[in-house]
């Protein structure tokens, strides 16, 4: 077999994306024609057909399926190849962070803390949905995702997912909503309206589940998905919050904010998720250790 020529892989995966010569070679700005017979060569150099056409379009055989996943592969790897050495010439390392725009910022800022205020690193933060995020981290533009939400994995999936902390949650609120020490949990969830995650989310539903073993129907006086807000509303008095006490650290350490009762069995999950990389970040090593 004749030696790979990385420029026709380069034009077959634009061909295999797009789905039609003729798309494909308005974007790379060739001739269909042209396109076409380096597409042959690539085939000619495999000695196995890429394509079979259906219709206006083509459709990646068995062996074209094969050769778009190292394709793919390549030029990942050329990409972190280039991104890497770019960095290595940099007076300051950077580090690319992407987190859940839901996600506490005392824990962001927990994970981070070892970077934080060092001349030689810069952090740069991003926030934004898990399907942004993720998609950010794939094309390499972020180096690691903080998430409370574990990525879908199957065989395919290039994520590494690494278990951070695992958060007690409670009922925290001011010392006028959690009233006097010692009262059970059962008559707090009755008799208090109550600030919860919404709906949805793996919180609200261990949450939800203890209500339904202790029997109880809870008066419930806001729902949030966001962590920043359940402590605000915690704050402004609406109602006992089920939140993780690391979220209200500082309002429970000056007093504004008490544990009512803690949730026993119930946690609060944090992940960093990360890609198989050839060339990782150095620093991701420095905050993943902790």
């Amino acid at each position: 077999m004749n030696a790979l020529n990385l420029h026709h892989l380069r034009l077959f995966r634009a061909v295999a994306l797009d789905g039609t010569l003729t798309g494909a070679a308005r974007r790379l700005s060739l001739s269909q024609s042209a396109l076409s017979t380096q597409i042959r060569q690539l085939e000619d150099s495999l000695g196995q057909d890429l394509f079979e056409r259906r219709g206006r379009g083509l459709v990646l055989t068995e062996a074209g399926r094969i050769a778009l996943d190292h394709a793919d592969a390549i030029f990942r790897t050329a990409d972190e190849l280039s991104a890497t050495l770019r960095e290595a010439g940099r007076a300051r390392r950077a580090l690319r962070v992407g987190a859940l725009a839901t996600l506490s910022r005392n824990f962001q800022m927990q994970f981070l803390r070892p970077l934080v205020g060092r001349a030689d690193i810069e952090v740069v933060l991003r926030s934004g949905s898990q399907d942004e995020l993720l998609r950010e981290l794939k094309a390499l533009s972020l180096d690691v995702v903080l998430t409370n939400l574990a990525p879908t994995r199957d065989a395919a999936s290039p994520w590494l997912v690494h278990r951070l902390a695992d958060q007690p949650v409670s009922l925290i609120g001011t010392p006028r909503r959690a009233g006097a020490a010692g009262r059970a949990l059962p008559d707090l969830l009755r008799e208090e309206p109550l600030v919860l995650p919404s709906a949805g989310t793996s919180l609200r539903a261990s949450f939800d589940a203890l209500l339904t073993r202790l029997g109880v129907v809870p008066s419930i006086a806001a729902e949030a998905d966001d962590m920043a807000m359940l402590r605000l509303l915690a704050r402004e008095d609406a109602g006992l919050a089920v939140i993780p006490p690391i979220v209200v650290r500082d309002e429970l350490a000056s007093g504004l904010l008490v544990e009512a009762a803690t949730l026993q069995g119930i946690s609060e999950l944090f992940l960093a998720v990360t890609l198989g990389r050839r060339f990782p970040n150095p620093l991701l090593a420095e905050v993943l250790k902790g």
